[in-house]
């Protein structure tokens, strides 16, 4: 399941396992930024066993027709350090084709450094694929439910900051962000934070 260490790790490891959603954490201090943790989801999903998953960088999903200046804006998106969504083809293990709408979030440690990257995976009906999806109408909805400060702690959750920055950058106690997070998760029909930042950025938050 996993080849990293740490309590930080440990955490996301533990938020991607009870996700439904086909997910990864990989680590951008590595050379090629290699996966370094993958959920069950993630191996039904493309086929792979996870010993031929960790290690690797996840563009061992492309093939002959993925789109590079699609695999290239995922790039971009981790240099620079930001949240990332796009519709993308991969193939398979047995070669078979599928659009997937594919997450990079960053994850920061306690200095402010990018620690972790988290990934996520999403196979598309071909015919709900574009901005007009319900994958986007149906996270816009869910965070309009949400009051204004909840907004603010998804979005910084969302940007990789963990409850003791956002505290900081809010201006706020860590109890009053840990309480804003615990109902914002709820307002969303989730207790998973993998789920959570997900949601926030098909919401383009």
């Amino acid at each position: 399941m996993v080849q990293g260490s740490g309590e930080s790790c440990h955490a996301l490891i533990a938020a991607i396992a009870v996700s439904p959603i086909a997910s990864v954490i990989s680590n951008p201090r590595l050379p090629q930024n290699p996966i370094i943790a993958a959920n069950a989801a993630f191996c039904a999903l493309t086929g792979y066993a996870q010993d031929e998953i960790l290690g690797r960088n996840c563009r061992f999903l492309a093939g002959p027709d993925t789109e590079p200046w699609l695999t290239e804006r995922i790039s971009d998106g981790i240099r620079r350090k930001r949240p990332v969504l796009v519709e993308i083809l991969n193939y398979k293990r047995d070669g078979e084709p599928f659009r997937n709408a594919v997450l990079v979030a960053p994850v920061f440690d306690e200095m402010g450094e990018l620690e972790y990257c988290m990934g996520s995976q999403v196979e598309l009906d071909p015919e709900a694929v574009g901005p007009s999806s319900n994958r986007h109408h149906d996270a816009v909805e869910l965070v309009r439910s949400l009051s204004p400060r909840q907004e603010q702690v998804l979005r910084e959750i969302a940007n990789g900051f963990r409850s003791k920055q956002i505290a900081y950058r809010l201006s706020l106690s860590e109890k009053t962000v840990k309480m804003h997070r615990a109902l914002l998760l709820g307002k969303m029909h989730t207790s998973n934070i993998a789920d959570a930042i997900r949601i926030a950025v098909e919401a383009r938050l």
